[in-house]
């Protein structure tokens, strides 16, 4: 620790702390353009200037100085620096002068407007002059792809688009070229940016030179109603602020949270908006006739009724992506009354089942975590395209350590180097016995981190990858390294309830092989129904997409931004999301729909309101009430999993995510990301 003053304020803080951050402990507000925390310093905007005591008689920039570089007074005192001297007063208003030098201040139409840095530091800081009146130079606008718009007159040149698509989402596309007046930003070729992060830098530019393209021109951010949430394109559970107008929303963007998405948030979870207002279901739907008609809430919910009733029938239910835990626990109440016990959340093959406890399904090391990580093994996994934000944080490990990190699996490039030790279960028996280089470093390592994806999840393999989390006895005590990446929002909400199948009840395999009479869609777009023959399917959900296609009945529900509902991410964190517009049409409720129709089919469950039923579910499960908190798995789980026998099956690991793009019924509406899909595939074609 050292000590500084602050404009005469004395505060203790580290060595390697920089001017600006040792102002902003003593409570001085420091501009900024080109520096940000989570980006190297670049140190080329010059608007933090300060003035260090001692010094050389010129201002000095305070984000590329540190408290270390500082000399003591002469007789051991400690060193100074001001920030509101005449000398930096001056020297401030010189930097916005030479920045507005060449800025259009087309303001009144830069969809920046009200929430632009040059704005607000220019207000606070500039002069209500400009002693230039040469002519302001002229840039080209570049094309960087189908999501961020440039409006390259407006740069200031402060590099953050280029430092973060090269150090955070690992892709060296972007660059300054040039030099002096003929300086520009561009990506090199002008082609489109292939990174799932790329939005990113439309939060990052301080100015309106990137800007969002589906957004432009859309509202103004006064304009905007703001509600905070959590994102379910994944199940990693990035917070988010949805901003809506009346009964649109317009636009979604990232708030920070350090244990899971830092500030960052996906592509698809920024640009899905206009997917939650395209091909909605807005009104039930019954088939007679061999053809889907609207009718009324009585009509529909009397034809399941009529189903359910009928002697015999044999009934089941399939959950979506998408489901909030809400919804699922409801539902399985309903069909327990039923008398049956033919509920699944699973794909189909998969063997995470919560009798092996929590910590068998979880990402136990947790997000946050994976930075403490020495070693790590991917497999069955691309979380490049499964988790674009955890996926960051592995790149933010690898470039700071230079750890080592397997992949067993579909080789693919994840923006970090991966050693690729196969394609499937003998790669990983292999490396279980002990063989191959990659685990002479596993047997080395103290923290040692499994990541096993739903494209590997059977049982032979959640056993040796729990026999490689638990192999070394040196690891460290504390320290549980077995973790599950979930693709889906739901699934692990969904394993928490116990909405898997009750003992000898039909799996999601069976079900669609015709093992049930009635079957419920909660949101099921991503199975294959092509085997359901007669089955009557009950489909509750959001968007005309794979299941209301192969529906008999359609329930219209609402989506994330419509409700809220209990999601729990991939590490197991409880999170909830808020209703920011209502669900369109006589759209209603996941919940609600259930437990109308419970009481149509003469099995009235024992609630009338979300908060009962969110009552009724934290007594079940305690830990879903504590919001955005981790039940952590126990480690002797994890070592039971591991003394399991393998069967000796054989398999490749696929990813079960093909098309980042279109994971999802919301992105599959969406026209954006239906272009996005498109020029992605164009891309790896012309690769080929």
């Amino acid at each position: 620790m050292a000590n500084i003053k602050v404009d005469g304020q004395l505060v203790e803080v580290p060595d390697y702390y920089t001017l600006m951050q040792a102002a902003e402990a003593a409570g001085a507000e420091i501009p900024r353009f080109c520096y940000h925390e989570r980006l190297s310093v670049a140190g080329n905007c010059r608007m933090c200037l300060v003035e260090v005591k001692g010094g050389p008689p010129k201002p000095q920039a305070s984000c590329a100085m540190s408290v270390k570089d500082l000399r003591p007074g002469p007789n051991g005192e400690p060193p100074e620096m001001f920030t509101n001297t005449p000398m930096v007063k001056k020297a401030r208003e010189g930097v916005m002068e030479f920045l507005l030098i060449n800025h259009p201040l087309d303001c009144p139409i830069c969809d920046q407007g009200g929430e632009c840095d040059l704005q607000d530091q220019a207000m606070a800081y500039g002069v209500d002059k400009n002693r230039f009146a040469e002519n302001k130079r002229a840039v080209e606008d570049k094309y960087i792809g189908p999501l961020v718009k440039t409006s390259m007159n407006r740069c200031i040149h402060c590099t953050r688009c280029v430092r973060f698509t090269t150090e955070v989402a690992g892709i060296a596309e972007m660059g300054l070229l040039g030099r002096g007046e003929d300086a520009e930003i561009t990506t090199y070729l002008e082609k489109a940016l292939t990174s799932e992060l790329q939005g990113n830098v439309i939060d990052l530019c301080p100015v309106g030179a990137l800007t969002s393209k589906p957004y432009a021109f859309n509202a103004r951010p006064w304009e905007l109603t703001k509600t905070e949430s959590i994102d379910v394109m994944d199940a990693v559970g990035s917070a988010i602020r949805v901003d809506s107008r009346g009964r649109e929303v317009m636009r979604v963007l990232p708030r920070i949270n350090e244990a899971i998405n830092e500030e960052w948030i996906s592509d698809k979870t920024r640009f899905i908006w206009d997917g939650l207002k395209s091909q909605r279901l807005d009104r039930p739907y019954v088939r007679k006739n061999k053809k889907l008609g609207a009718t009324t809430w009585d009509d529909a919910f009397q034809t399941v009724a009529k189903a359910l009733k009928k002697p015999g029938a044999r009934i089941g239910a399939i959950a979506g992506d998408l489901a909030g835990a809400e919804e699922l626990y409801a539902l399985k109440a309903l069909l327990a009354s039923l008398g049956s016990g033919n509920v699944d959340a699973r794909p189909a093959g998969s063997a995470l089942s919560p009798a092996n406890g929590r910590a068998s399904y979880i990402f136990n090391p947790t997000i946050a975590g994976i930075e403490q990580a020495d070693a790590i093994l991917l497999i069955g996994t691309n979380p490049r395209r499964e988790a674009a934000v955890l996926n960051a944080r592995i790149r933010k490990v690898w470039r700071a350590t230079g750890l080592p990190i397997g992949l067993i699996g579909e080789s693919a490039d994840l923006t970090y180097t991966v050693q690729h030790l196969g394609n499937g279960s003998d790669s990983l028996a292999d490396l279980t016995a002990g063989k191959g280089s990659f685990a002479e470093l596993w047997a080395n390592a103290k923290k040692p981190l499994v990541i096993v994806g739903e494209g590997a999840a059977t049982a032979d393999v959640l056993a040796a990858a729990a026999k490689l989390a638990t192999s070394n006895t040196e690891i460290e005590a504390g320290w549980n390294g077995f973790a599950v990446l979930h693709n889906a929002a739901a699934r692990v909400g969904a394993l928490d309830v116990g909405f898997v199948p009750a003992k000898g009840a039909a799996d999601t395999a069976a079900m669609l092989a015709g093992g049930v009479d009635v079957l419920f869609l909660v949101g099921a777009d991503e199975v294959d129904m092509s085997q359901l023959g007669e089955t009557l399917v009950v489909y509750i959900g959001t968007h005309g997409d794979n299941g209301a296609h192969r529906a008999d009945v359609i329930l219209p529900g609402a989506a994330y931004t419509e409700k809220s509902a209990t999601y729990v991410n991939t590490e197991g964190r409880v999170q909830v999301t808020n209703r920011a517009v209502f669900p369109p049409g006589e759209a209603k409720e996941d919940w609600a729909i259930i437990r109308a129709l419970s009481a149509v089919a003469g099995q009235p469950l024992a609630f009338n309101s979300l908060a009962q039923l969110r009552a009724a579910m934290y007594a079940e499960f305690p830990h879903l009430a504590r919001i955005d908190a981790i039940a952590e798995g126990k480690p002797a789980d994890i070592a039971k999993l591991a003394k399991t026998s393998p069967k000796g099956k054989k398999a490749a690991f696929v990813s079960p995510v093909a098309d980042f793009y279109l994971s999802n019924p919301i992105a599959r509406a969406s026209a954006v990301m239906g272009e996005s899909a498109a020029l992605a595939a164009g891309l790896r074609q012309a690769a080929e």
